[in-house]
Parts: structure tokens; C-alpha cells; sequence
């Protein structure tokens, strides 16, 4: 069982890059695991009830005990795991982690109009028909 599993958009090109690299540097280990939410199959229910809608909206993975992380802090267990924990280890100093900590708001907000793709509630409403409450 993996340690981690991260949940990424398929559909952006920046995730699937950072997806390519912990793949790489995890291959033939299974410490991590990843789940496209843009695939037709993703399930909430088998990922901690993360709805698509808010898997599109922040980074989240899954420990191995059920319990859900975000943000920032998916990336940096995720690094560790994969013996790059170097990179993400300045983001945890105290002077640095708020403010690397909204930035990273601030990116997750802006993510899909940097990388020209449809809104959230449009991609939300193309793939499950409606946004009504939520539980998309």
C-alpha cells in the first residue's frame, strides 16, 4: 500500500509534469500512488470524499491511514517520500511557510487560467451537469 496518494488533474500540463517526476524518481518502490480526477472513473468515495470540484481546486493526497493533507503539504511529504525532501524543505521554516503557503493560495486559485482551461464551475458543469451543492 502506498504511503501516498496524491489526486492531480490530467488535464493540466504543469501536473502532469510534477506527476512524471515523483513517478520517475518513485518507479518500482510504490511509496506513492496518483489518481487522475479528470479520469471518468474518480470516485469521491474511494478518495477520502474529495468531490471533484474541490480536488480541482487545491492539491490533496491521502495517507496511507485514510487521512487527508493539502496544499503545499502534499508536496512536501510527497518530495520526501522520494528522497528529494530538500527541495520543499525551506517551505517549512517559519518565516517562509505563510508566505510560501499563499502563494501557493494564490497559484491554486489562478491554475487554470494560467494554463487556459476553463473556469472550475465550467469545467465542474460540463463534467457532472450542475454545481448544485456542491458535491460535484
Amino acid at each position: 500500500m502506498p504511503e501516498l496518494t496524491l489526486l492531480f488533474d490530467g488535464g493540466c500540463p504543469l501536473c502532469l509534469r510534477e506527476v512524471d517526476t515523483l513517478r520517475r524518481r518513485d518507479r518500482g518502490v510504490g511509496r506513492l500512488a496518483f489518481v487522475d480526477v479528470n479520469d471518468p472513473a474518480y470516485d469521491p468515495a474511494r478518495h477520502g470524499g474529495i468531490t471533484y470540484a474541490e480536488a480541482m481546486g487545491r492539491m490533496h493526497a491521502l495517507r496511507a491511514d485514510g487521512s487527508v493533507i493539502r496544499d503545499m503539504e502534499v508536496f512536501r511529504q510527497a518530495y520526501a517520500l522520494v528522497n528529494l525532501g530538500w527541495i520543499y524543505a525551506p517551505t517549512r521554516w517559519p518565516l517562509l511557510r505563510p508566505l510560501v503557503d499563499a502563494l501557493y493560495g494564490l497559484w491554486a486559485r489562478w491554475r487554470l487560467a494560467i494554463t487556459g482551461r476553463p473556469a472550475l464551475e465550467v469545467l465542474c458543469r460540463d463534467r457532472c451537469g450542475s454545481v448544485a451543492g456542491g458535491e460535484i
